[in-house]
């Protein structure tokens, strides 16, 4: 799907990145790397190839969008270094593209192993009128592009039937990210007349008319 925020264009794809054409900027939020293998090693019974999932996400989306920059909005990495690590890191070095990441409140690795990698760091980060952060943050004069919520909406049919679905969460001067990674849960947020919501489907994104 693609909207306009500010007279810029931005693409919205169901993986829940969203691509800035004028910037050719790919904007990724909450992709929890290490969550599978911190879990297996606490005897969570999690199938292997999951660990393998949001690597094959990552360069879909980059694939597709063949952006200049990307930027991560925050928990990048779900914990300390383990062997997903290494595969994070030979990704990094396919890749062309300028990286970003914003800290959230789970990079808890030390800036350095960034920096090996050549990834910049920083706790926000403003380009013209849009200001990038992890979470919500209100700033006048800015449209924010954050994360962290993990943003999920429910849908509830004629036939009582029930859909939940994560989503795009668009305040009037914020969008909220739907998290990335695969292995992460939502946070269900009631919308008001205020907001627009674009739910997440497998085959793509659409809107979500709120009565």
């Amino acid at each position: 799907m693609t909207i306009n925020i500010n007279n810029q264009t931005f693409i919205l794809h169901q993986f829940g990145a969203v691509f800035w054409e004028e910037k050719s900027t790919l904007l990724i939020s909450d992709v929890h790397l290490g969550k599978v293998a911190h879990f297996r090693k606490h005897g969570m019974a999690i199938p292997n190839d999951a660990i393998f999932e949001n690597f094959k996400r990552l360069n879909v989306v980059v694939d597709l969008f063949k952006p200049k920059t990307v930027i991560f909005l925050g928990d990048l990495f779900h914990s300390k270094i383990n062997k997903e690590w290494e595969l994070f890191a030979d990704w990094t070095k396919t890749m062309q593209q300028e990286i970003i990441l914003i800290e959230g409140n789970h990079d808890i690795i030390a800036k350095h192993h960034y920096e090996d990698l050549n990834i910049k760091m920083d706790s926000e980060m403003a380009i013209d009128h849009f200001i990038f952060t992890h979470h919500p943050t209100e700033r006048k004069d800015f449209f924010n592009f954050c994360g962290h919520i993990h943003p999920g909406i429910k849908l509830k049919g004629i036939g009582k039937q029930f859909l939940n679905l994560s989503c795009f969460f668009r305040k009037p001067n914020q969008m909220i990210l739907p998290a990335f990674g695969t292995f992460t849960g939502n946070y269900y947020l009631v919308p008001t007349k205020n907001d627009l919501v674009y739910g997440i489907t497998k085959d793509g994104v659409f809107e979500v008319f709120i009565n």
